[in-house]
């Protein structure tokens, strides 16, 4: 017994990863059909992780019959057992395809004479509401069931008839009257009620309904004051309010109204809880009273646990667009009132209070004020945040409890916010900042860390006399080799790259290097040298992958850090740029391109088929030929000296009309170059439209690269080409726009150089001079004297999509085609699962996806007869949203030739911002277009009855249509 056991467990253990679809469904069957109950419990509890690894309607449709077939004739921890699954599985249940013949199954064991089977049953049904919501039967089971003696079924169809009056407006309808009944009803028992009543939440399909369901929870509120009863009540008057819509501000009247009145903490606490929903859900329907009795509640009372519950109501809106109807509509507001006003004397009150989360409240209100309300008679405001904030990072800096650290990660993402809108607050921000850091705690250091190099990020606030500081608080870290250590260190190192713009100091070098070998471990190393690479600083981060070369574990992880030091060496070898200084140009990119080579071949070593590193790839691909455009661009502006046009060149201008001519071979050099820089910035564009898990800074950066390139085209064609219709309106920049770094601050400053530099060289002179070829030398020195940031993508995916295709019909051997006869069209259906990784929608989530199918003829067979164009391809999208991240949809194809074809299916995503992303994946199967039985008969009696020339003549005239 037990060797059939440990087989069993063996065959359809957690381990089965070889098995196909099929296989992993027959080894759980096999445990279903076991005679102890043991095994049939580990098969039933097993079926969500096949639902996960195999996520297609057919299994997921033979899986859910067997567990019905479990769930009818199994006893009823078998049957609770297969409740979990379901409800475990919900979002796989629209893939059930025998709906009706599931239910059945399940519905049967609704007529048992246990109540708990009755009970399960209900609760089974419940579940599956949302793909029967209108079943008749089951509604009626329910309303039943609510009338039942045993206390389990009743609970058992309040949790069914909720999720059914979710789904359906007709059970809604149906049961409100009996559901108000029962809560009315004197022989119902008070927890029953408090039970019934959140059924009501759901009453909101029409307005009719939400008025009625509104009314009762009006009359159970006045008529049971009990403390359970008011906050259940009010709690579902809430939910209701929220979902229909039109009640939000009566209710927000409502609840402010108990916050104030009833003198119950609980209530107060539940009334506070429900309006921070409905001011995180609706702030626009907050008016300036309801905003005023909030502050005039929390001014009085006396509990801190109620303050800091409704200074967080208050901090919600005041991030919103609340907080400028709070102060527009403010009647005779003037100059001398911007202190006057209640929600300001709140904060300023709060900001300095000895409990730390009512104190990061009122910092948090004062921050979103400054940040949002741009009038002068609120500008005073700006400096007691910054006070509020100052004070609130001496407190907490010094706190090593989990509170403090809460407190501080409020504050300085205020620090941050506030800086970003008011720029001339930050060298005060820093300052304080700076010399907080000495006397902190660990963790509240490496937050500060992170708050500074997001301030420098965004402005250059932290000047060359502030490194020293930060140099001797890093020596003093590297002195022992905690966790929190070396995280400090990663973090001070960032601060330090940030903050020295331009290259770094040996000095520094030197003592980053010191204490990394003192106190730190290979992933440490490897962190600092990753921020390096982000920062542009590429000689620190050389020296650090090749010191780290030798301690890892797998040539995969040897190859990428091969790759990143060759990269980092290429990338230093571009700093020794000059202007003017031509030959010493090229020799550098040619040094650059060695390295590159270099590390593209080790970078492809590195690629697993788990981890195919396309973007890191494609990433120096592109940087590669972008070089050697480059520098073939230099060596065209060169060839105007070493072959100038020759003497002819003017008559040969006037005789072909083209007055490039007269500029001699270069003009073609200049047109090739041109296009190279166009095909260049269409392949950034594909790279940034195939990068949909990528974050901002990434994407930024690819559209900087791809922005270098049309910039450099568009010189080319201003200067050389075409300069008459050159147009300058379309390439200026706006300087309004945020810069999010230091990469792309100093990217825009060359942009906007050269595009003035192009501009007045294109009025004044005539191409092709001297000048015009200089200017565009210049421009390439230019931007590549910026260091090239790798930024976060490069080393680290954050977010995870992929989606998975599956077509059918489809073949067994995927090299075999599907017959089709030429007759008929084959209907093609596409089915897919989006696959997501361990932060869903982190940058940017899935809103459609489109299918693009198209057929191409590979081989004909048979007649060759003129057939009409449209006929030889099929070419089809379509765009589907997935549900429960589930799609499907059918394409009809003509295949009118005879012949193999070969279908194409290719996915691509659209984003909530209606963006397209080329994600994949392509699939691709064959047919093969037979002639149809038919046809086939009647064209060989032809050729068998007429004479050849007959025949001759048939085709031919054939041929004519």
């Amino acid at each position: 017994m037990a060797a059939s056991a440990k087989s069993f467990l063996a065959d359809a253990g957690y381990g089965e990863q070889e098995l196909d679809a099929n296989s992993a469904l027959m080894e759980l069957d096999k445990g279903l059909r076991s005679g102890k109950l043991g095994e049939q419990c580990e098969a039933v509890v097993r079926f969500p992780r096949l639902f996960q690894k195999y996520p297609f309607p057919i299994l997921i449709n033979s899986a859910f019959l067997k567990l019905a077939d479990v769930f009818r004739v199994g006893n009823n921890f078998l049957r609770l057992c297969v409740l979990k699954v379901t409800q475990q599985s919900e979002k796989h249940l629209e893939k059930i395809l025998n709906v009706d013949e599931f239910v059945k199954r399940v519905f049967s064991v609704i007529h048992s004479n246990d109540p708990v089977a009755r009970a399960i049953t209900l609760r089974m049904l419940g579940s599956m509401a949302s793909i029967i919501p209108e079943r008749k039967n089951a509604h009626h089971s329910i309303r039943q069931s609510l009338d039942s003696h045993d206390n389990v079924e009743v609970e058992a169809a309040i949790f069914a008839a909720a999720n059914f009056s979710a789904q359906s407006k007709d059970f809604a309808v149906g049961i409100c009257n009996k559901i108000s009944e029962m809560i009315q009803g004197l022989a119902t028992p008070v927890d029953l009620k408090l039970k019934l009543i959140p059924i009501l939440q759901h009453m909101h399909h029409d307005a009719s309904l939400a008025s009625s369901s509104r009314q009762l929870l009006q009359q159970l509120v006045t008529s049971y004051p009990s403390t359970k009863m008011v906050i259940v009540t009010l709690h579902t008057f809430t939910l209701l309010a929220a979902s229909s819509l039109v009640d939000i501000p009566k209710q927000i009247q409502l609840l402010l109204q108990y916050l104030k009145n009833d003198p119950r903490k609980a209530v107060k606490r539940l009334a506070i809880q429900d309006l921070k929903l409905l001011a995180n859900k609706t702030p626009h329907t907050w008016s300036r009273e309801n905003i005023q009795a909030l502050c005039e509640s929390a001014l009085n009372t006396p509990y801190d646990s109620l303050k800091m519950g409704m200074l967080s109501v208050l901090s919600t809106l005041s991030g919103t667009i609340a907080i400028k109807q709070y102060f527009s509509s403010a009647p005779g507001a003037t100059a001398t009132t911007a202190r006057s006003f209640d929600l300001v004397k709140l904060a300023q009150e709060c900001c300095y209070h000895n409990n730390r989360g009512i104190a990061a409240h009122g910092v948090r209100i004062l921050t979103n004020i400054s940040a949002s309300c741009q009038e002068k008679d609120l500008l005073p405001l700006e400096q007691d945040a910054v006070f509020g904030l100052e004070a609130l990072l001496v407190l907490c800096s010094q706190d090593d409890s989990p509170g403090a650290q809460a407190t501080l990660k409020i504050t300085l993402t205020c620090m941050v916010e506030l800086v970003k809108c008011r720029p001339h607050l930050s060298q005060s921000v820093v300052e304080s900042l700076l010399t907080q850091l000495h006397s902190a705690q660990d963790n509240a250091r490496i937050l500060m860390c992170h708050c500074l190099a997001a301030i420098a990020m965004q402005l250059p606030v932290l000047a060359d006399g502030m490194l020293g500081d930060l140099m001797d608080l890093y020596k003093l870290i590297g002195q022992s080799a905690t966790d929190k250590k070396q995280e400090l260190l990663v973090s001070l190192a960032t601060v330090i790259f940030v903050s020295s713009q331009k290259a770094l100091s040996t000095e520094i070098k030197t003592v980053i290097k010191q204490q990394l070998e003192n106190a730190s471990n290979g992933w440490t190393a490897y962190r600092i040298a990753r921020q390096a690479s982000r920062m542009g600083n590429h000689d620190m981060a050389r020296e650090l992958y090749q010191s780290l070369l030798t301690q890892v574990a797998s040539e995969h992880f040897y190859f990428w850090l091969n790759s990143l030091k060759e990269f980092s060496h290429a990338e230093q070898c571009l700093t020794g740029l000059q202007e003017d200084n031509y030959s010493s140009a090229l020799s550098c990119i040619a040094e650059a391109l060695k390295s590159y080579h270099k590390g593209i071949a080790s970078l492809t070593a590195a690629s697993t088929p788990l981890n195919p590193l396309s973007f890191q790839c494609g990433f120096v691909k592109l940087r590669i030929d972008l070089l050697q455009a480059f520098s073939q661009l230099i060596c065209t502006c060169n060839s105007l000296k070493t072959s100038p046009p020759p003497a002819i060149a003017t008559t040969i201008a006037m005789t072909s009309g083209n007055d490039l001519q007269r500029c001699g071979r270069i003009s073609n050099q200049m047109k090739h170059s041109m296009e190279e820089f166009r095909n260049l910035a269409t392949r950034y564009g594909d790279l940034y439209q195939s990068s949909f898990d990528a974050d901002s800074a990434t994407l930024r950066n690819v559209e900087l690269q791809q922005q270098s390139c049309l910039l450099i085209s568009h010189a080319i064609e201003a200067l050389i080409l075409d300069p008459e219709s050159a147009s300058f309106q379309e390439y200026s920049s706006n300087g309004t726009a945020h810069v999010e770094s230091e990469y792309e601050r100093r990217m825009m400053s060359v942009f906007n150089r050269v595009l003035e530099e192009v501009e007045s060289l294109n009025r004044k002179y005539a191409p092709v001079s001297y000048l015009h070829t200089a200017c565009l030398c210049n421009a390439v020195i230019a931007l590549l004297k910026v260091p090239l940031s790798f930024q976060r993508y490069f080393f680290q995916k954050l977010q995870s999509t992929s989606i998975k295709l599956a077509l059918s019909p489809s073949p067994r051997n995927p090299a075999e085609p599907i017959a089709v006869q030429n007759n008929q069209q084959l209907a093609l259906k596409v089915e897919g699962v989006v696959q997501h990784g361990s932060k869903p929608g982190l940058f940017r989530k899935i809103q459609s996806v489109c299918l693009n199918v198209s057929s191409v003829l590979q081989s004909k067979s048979g007649q060759d007869y003129k057939i009409p164009i449209d006929n030889m391809t099929n070419e089809m999208e379509q765009k589907v949203e997935p549900h429960n991240d589930y799609f499907s949809t059918q394409f009809l194809l003509n295949f009118v030739i005879l012949g193999t074809h070969n279908i194409t299916v290719e996915s691509s995503v659209i984003d909530s911002n209606g963006i397209v992303w080329k994600t994949g994946p392509k699939t691709t199967i064959f047919v093969k277009s037979l002639e149809d039985p038919y046809s086939q008969q009647v064209r060989l009696q032809q050729q068998q009855g007429q004479p050849p020339s007959q025949q001759q003549q048939q085709r031919t005239a054939y041929s004519r249509f």
